[in-house]
């Protein structure tokens, strides 16, 4: 296998496409190797480098079937589910944190100015 072609910044033949490129046109690159690469040269640092693929070789995009968007959803229904208190939050839980904001920073002045149910029942204990 020889050496990519390299193309400068906008420079690059029709024919070719990044891997975003490719996807807002509804395709994947299907298992082809890159064919190309584009540069963006920068000042005092190497160039910014996209690989570029060749659109006639490239499959469409498979459609989301019912399980995987099940799956999705539940994904994604998992990340708003505070460890701690186990109570959706109805946000995404901040991986900074790993617990919900009133689980993260509780009221100074005790569990019985607190607004948030759970917590304040986890903190009072057996």
């Amino acid at each position: 296998m020889g050496a990519l072609p390299v193309y400068r910044w906008r420079l690059a033949p029709d024919g070719y496409a990044t891997r975003r490129q490719l996807r807002a046109r509804g395709l994947r690159p299907g298992g082809q190797d890159v064919a190309a690469q584009l540069e963006r040269p920068r000042r005092r640092r190497g160039p910014l480098v996209a690989y570029l693929y060749r659109v006639e070789l490239a499959k469409p995009v498979r459609p989301m079937t019912p399980a995987r968007w099940a799956a999705l959803a539940a994904a994604n229904a998992a990340r708003r589910v505070c460890p701690a208190c186990r109570r959706d939050a109805g946000y995404v839980i901040p991986a900074a944190l790993g617990t919900c904001v009133p689980c993260a920073y509780p009221d100074p002045h005790g569990p019985e100015g607190s607004t948030h149910e759970q917590c304040r029942s986890a903190s009072s204990g057996p």
